[in-house]
Formats: C-alpha cells, sequence, structure tokens
C-alpha cells in the first residue's frame, strides 16, 4: 500500500488534500509545510510549499496520481509513491476502509 508525497503550494494544498479525501482517493492527508530549493528552467529557485502525504490504496493510487493533476497549479508536479514495508495492522485496515466505497 502506497502513501504518495506530493508538494505543492501554500494556496493549493488544501484545496488538494480535501479533494483527494472528500473523493476516497486517500483516507488520510498531512500538510507540512516545507521550504523547496530546485532547478526550474535552469535556474535555482526557493519557495515556500507544502509537503503532502496522501495515504492510499493501490487500487486507488492512479486515480489519486490523475485527480492531483488536474488540480496542481504547477506544469511538472512532484508526486512520488513510497510503497510501505510495514504497517500497523489496525491503521491498515482504517485506510482500506476510509478508501473503500462501502
Amino acid at each position: 500500500m502506497p502513501t504518495v508525497y506530493i508538494t505543492a503550494p501554500p494556496e493549493a494544498a488544501d484545496t488538494i488534500a480535501h479533494a483527494l479525501v472528500e473523493a476516497r482517493l486517500a483516507a488520510c492527508v498531512n500538510l507540512l509545510p516545507c521550504r523547496s530549493v530546485y532547478r526550474w528552467n535552469d535556474a535555482v529557485h526557493e519557495d515556500d510549499e507544502v509537503a503532502l502525504l496522501a495515504k492510499t490504496t493501490d487500487a486507488q493510487y492512479d486515480a489519486l496520481v490523475s485527480r492531483v493533476g488536474e488540480l496542481h497549479p504547477y506544469d511538472v508536479p512532484c508526486i512520488e509513491r513510497f510503497d510501505e514495508t510495514a504497517i500497523l495492522d489496525a491503521y491498515a485496515q482504517w485506510r482500506d476502509d476510509a478508501v473503500s466505497e462501502n
């Protein structure tokens, strides 16, 4: 089961997080303010961003990526998948239930 790491500008982060949870594409999204230094168009930039950690399932991963792409203001958004090697069983069950259509 994946956790998806996404960075977004502060003004878009809440919208993305709420959309993912409301659509049952993520059970939970943590929002962490951060400062990013990156290269874009051959120049180094530094910006305030928000790191989003979206907890999802294999079944919802592709739809989550697609939805982030629709909502995200960047031309090339950071969307990275981290697969779990260990997870508390009760938490995994909660996450699965939260993203299922029941």
